[in-house]
């Protein structure tokens, strides 16, 4: 469908009743905000309609308590042992199973955002603690996040914030606050990175906790983004707050990760207006941003380069997956994405640095285990799948699954030569499905979303 309206109307409402609303549209908008989708939830979404579908992902959802309670077992084992890849696997359980979907999707946007290494900080139990606080406000205030950030003993161990004292300030803490978390690059000077450090000196950790050391804090008048005073550091995030680059900065941030590479000014500049309207307030923004026609427009379906976590988790998702989940570990860390250890302060930069020679030998290697292997374990039986719903022409066969892992226009060749493949490839049959969905995943298509 194209959007025939000015671009200043881009964010404007997308009307279902009258643009349409798909099995398409539907897979589109849950591709985006959760990881995979499986034949089920492609179906709901699609009877639910747009509005209806949007306003579950962003309403907490009770969860079952099968998930609650593997979800205490997980997160128990990894504080008992002190295994940060115990951890990873409690995340990756909750990724996959949670009735939360877009609340975990947005939690790794925030741990991406306020990038934390486990490596660095050394502490299970203060990892666990930041991924709560991230959690809490996911969809919620990111007015409270940033709050919270600069209290978080992981973050503060991250950043050397005891090495931040009155007579000498350190600048790691402040300028990743103004760089990374609020502003941007370009929206402040070196010195203004100088005097925000002063605000925030005495904010240490002491006993596992976040601690004000008075004696270390510098009381004097700091001179910050054209503002003079004695400020601490709540002062220095409401000052960042209210400067016309914060929501500009984060609204580049949510259309490139959820909508668009590269957008460009004028669309920030409108998501910009709706985040200071809402006061950083996260769920309305949501709703507003995947309810729009930009967000449903053809130059954004597609647009986006899958990460490690769309690739293999929205396959298992979509494949009914039953994953080993410490080997799922390892195959996220081999293909770049190793959660809870995101490689610099910037974290996961993503797009087409996702991709290179030794990637896609990974991914393809992934897509052959996946389907053919025991290591990752087992997706539901094609074989089974196709007698109960009745797949018995090779073409509906292909035109399920095209519909499941790609959901996009392919050359009648293509569709052709998979059909071609289920007819003509010596095995069984569900070997012979097994291999189609090995070919799907491998197709380029596949690498978008």
């Amino acid at each position: 469908m194209s959007d025939s309206r000015p671009a200043g109307q881009a964010l404007s409402p997308y009307e279902s009743k009258t643009d349409g609303w798909t099995r398409r549209d539907a897979t589109h908008l849950l591709w985006r905000t959760q990881y995979g989708a499986s034949f089920a939830e492609i179906e709901q979404a699609a009877e639910a309609g747009l509005e209806g579908t949007l306003e579950r992902l962003l309403t907490p959802q009770d969860e079952s308590r099968d998930f609650e309670s593997s979800d205490r077992l997980l997160r128990q084992i990894a504080i008992d042992t002190g295994n940060i890849d115990n951890l990873k696997a409690w995340w990756l359980f909750r990724m996959l199973d949670s009735a939360n979907p877009l609340l975990e999707k947005m939690s790794l946007f925030w741990h991406n955002h306020f990038a934390t290494a486990a490596a660095k900080v050394q502490s299970v139990v203060h990892m666990v603690a930041q991924n709560d606080l991230i959690r809490r406000e996911a969809l919620g205030s990111f007015r409270k996040l940033l709050f919270g950030m600069t209290r978080d003993v992981a973050m503060l161990i991250w950043l050397d914030g005891n090495a931040n004292r009155k007579r000498h300030a350190n600048e790691n803490f402040a300028r990743e606050v103004m760089e990374l978390f609020s502003l941007g690059v370009g929206n402040y000077t070196e010195q203004d990175i100088a005097e925000a450090a002063r605000a925030f000196t005495g904010w240490h950790v002491r006993d596992d906790k976040y601690w004000f050391n008075k004696r270390q804090h510098d009381f004097e008048n700091k001179t910050v983004l054209g503002r003079t005073g004695n400020f601490d550091g709540n002062d220095l995030i409401n000052i960042c707050l209210a400067q016309t680059a914060c929501p500009q900065f984060l609204a580049g941030k949510l259309l490139t990760t959820f909508v668009m590479p590269n957008p460009d000014q004028a669309l920030i500049a409108q998501l910009a207006s709706r985040i200071r309207t809402h006061d950083f307030q996260l769920k309305p923004v949501l709703f507003e941003l995947f309810g729009s026609r930009l967000f449903f427009s053809p130059q954004v379906r597609h647009a986006i380069i899958k990460g490690p976590l769309d690739l293999v988790l929205g396959a298992y998702r979509a494949l009914g997956n039953r994953p080993n989940l410490q080997n799922t570990v390892r195959l996220l860390a081999d293909l770049g994405q190793d959660v809870f250890e995101p490689p610099t302060v910037k974290g996961w930069e993503g797009g087409r640095l996702w991709i290179n020679s030794a990637t896609m030998l990974q991914r393809a290697n992934f897509a052959a285990e996946l389907t053919g292997g025991t290591s990752l374990g087992a997706i539901d039986d094609p074989e089974t799948t196709a007698t109960t719903h009745r797949l018995n022409a090779p073409e509906d066969v292909v035109r399920r699954y095209h519909d499941l892992l790609l959901a996009q226009d392919i050359s009648a060749q293509s569709q052709e030569q998979l059909a071609g493949y289920l007819r003509d490839a010596q095995a069984g049959r569900g070997a012979r499905i097994r291999g189609l969905i090995h070919l799907m995943l491998s197709m380029p298509e596949y690498q978008l979303v």
